[in-house]
This record gives structure tokens, sequence and C-alpha cells, in this order.
């Protein structure tokens, strides 16, 4: 049995995550400060004597140093998340990712654990090569577009995380991940998902932000944490240390939408918002967001198996 400690444990992929772990006969210790989690993620957890939560923040020091302490692999996943706080609280963000990720670095560090830093396909920018690897040249847009800030901040852990490996040989891995959806995923930060399953099932208009052109591979969160635990176990990953994690089919937003409606019978319309109004004036996006996972796949052979369509009737039915 080994003990690993999850940051941001009572969030969507935390708590998916923790469940996955005890379910292989793990011990997990979550820490989250609940600005995005919920202690309904984790209730069903609580009873387990495997399992042990500290409602703190990641950058309590004292919190974070008496359950890393204990901890064998650590794997953070707290972080400012959802394109909408993002535009909303840029510092809040930045802030939270960058001070949140050093606090973590130093106390793996300190006691000698491996460690997963959760990133995103955000930091690829507004590249248009696609599929994107873990390689390619990374192209952000203007600083004063505050969108971006986001994707800088997690540039910026990846950036600690393999400058803690190189120069202090800290074992450390970074996970990107791509549109991760699945039951317990929350629509209140701009999660387009469970927000248009929310509006279809109340048959309220599906709002599609800008044209509804833009393309994303959406990964159940089942198929990402059984990834994400193989990867915390693998010992033997060479010098790659950056992993894209997400699934391969590429879909519109309206085609989102659409499939959406069919899938739960909704008689709901389609209702286009413009960026602007939406988030900010002069908000950017990326057009496509396709992963190549040939590195993860080669590692681990891992491959996702659950359909977007079981993905969808699964956020549905939980609702």
């Amino acid at each position: 049995m080994q003990t690993y400690l999850i940051t941001g444990g009572a969030g969507f992929i935390g708590s998916h995550l923790a469940e996955y772990l005890l379910a292989q006969g793990q011990r997990v210790l979550a820490i989250d400060n609940l600005s995005t989690g919920a202690m309904a993620n984790i209730a069903h957890l609580l009873p387990n004597e495997h399992f042990r939560f500290a409602r703190a923040d990641v950058n309590d020091l004292v919190v974070l140093d008496r359950l890393a302490s204990e901890a064998q692999v650590i794997i953070h996943l707290a972080a400012a998340v959802g394109v909408q706080l993002v535009v909303e609280r840029p510092v809040h963000t930045i802030e939270t990712n960058v001070r949140g990720t050093e606090t973590v670095l130093r106390a793996a560090l300190r006691y000698g654990s491996r460690v997963l830093v959760a990133s995103t396909s955000e930091v690829y920018g507004k590249a248009t090569r696609v599929p994107f690897a873990e390689e390619d040249d990374i192209l952000l847009g203007a600083t004063s577009k505050s969108r971006w800030s986001y994707a800088a901040s997690k540039m910026l852990d990846e950036f600690l995380a393999l400058a803690y490996h190189r120069e202090f040989g800290l074992d450390a891995l970074v996970m990107r991940f791509f549109n991760t959806i699945g039951p317990r995923q929350s629509g209140r930060y701009g999660m387009v998902v469970p927000r248009f399953v929310r509006q279809a099932l109340a048959n309220e208009p599906l709002t599609i932000y800008g044209d509804g052109q833009q393309a994303r591979c959406f990964c159940d969160v089942r198929d990402i944490v059984r990834a994400v635990a193989a990867l915390a176990d693998h010992h033997s990953v060479g010098p790659e240390r950056v992993f894209n994690l997400g699934n391969t089919r590429e879909i519109t937003i309206t085609a989102l939408a659409q499939l959406i409606k069919t899938l739960t019978g909704s008689s709901a319309e389609l209702a286009y918002v413009p960026y602007a109004e939406a988030y900010a004036p002069g908000f950017e996006d990326m057009h496509r967001r396709v992963p190549d996972t040939t590195r993860i796949h080669r590692l681990l052979g891992w491959t996702p198996t659950i359909t977007l369509e079981e993905t969808i009737r699964d956020i549905a039915s939980a609702l």
C-alpha cells in the first residue's frame, strides 16, 4: 500500500482519482480549500479508513507539510480553473497556480516524494498545427488579453516542475489534460458539457459562445484517472517528463450541442452568444485543440475506452 496526497482532492478530477486509488487498495490523503471543490464529491469516501481529508489551502504550509510527510506520491491538481474564472479573476488565477505549485514542489523535495503536476492543453495557446505534441513550439496571445494568463501560469508551473527535476533531482512529471468531463463536473466556471446538459434537461437554450465551429476533444474523467494512476506508479519514465492526456475524437461545439440535445431528448434551441458578450471585449479562443497521445500510449499502452455518448448519458443521469 502506498500513500498518495491529492491536492484539490475534493474537486472534480481529484475526487474521481481518490475513489480510483482507494479501490486499488491505496491510502489517500486529500487537501482542498473547497473554493471550486465540494464536500459532496467526497462524502462517500469519508468513512473509508484509508482516506483522510483536510480542508485547507494548498499554501497552508503547516497542513501541507504534515500531509506531504506521509506521502510517497503527490498528485497536484489544485488550481484556479475555468475560462470564466480566469477572465474575471486574473490575479487570483496567476497567484493560485504559481504559488501553489511552488509550495507543493518544495514539500515534495523535502520528503523525497514523487510528484505529478497537472497542466492543461491551454499551454498550446494559439498554435494551429494539430494534433498538439508535447515538444511543439507554443504561441500565446498578447499579455493585454487576460485569457492567456491561465496558460502562462500553467506553463510556469511546468517550468518549475521540470526545473526542480533538473536542478534537484526531484521525480516530477507534468500531465497536460485535454477537456476532461464526467459526473461531478460543475458548469459554474464555463465548463461547456455540464452547462449544455443542464440546459438541455431544463429545455433552456443551449448557449454557444462564438460561432460554434471551434472544436474540442472530450475525455471521460474515468479514463483520465486510470492514466494518472498508471503514470504515478510507472517508475521507468525516462527523459520524457511531459504527457498529453486526452481523447483524440474531435467535435465542434455546435455538433456537441446537437448531440446532447439528441441524447437527452431535449427540445431546447441553440443560442449563439458573441465572445465579447460572454467574456470580455477582444476575447481570443483556440479554434482546434487535439492531443497527440503517442507518448503516453507508448509508455503505458493507455487509450481512452469510454465514448463521448456514454459520458454525456452518465452526466445527465447524475443531475
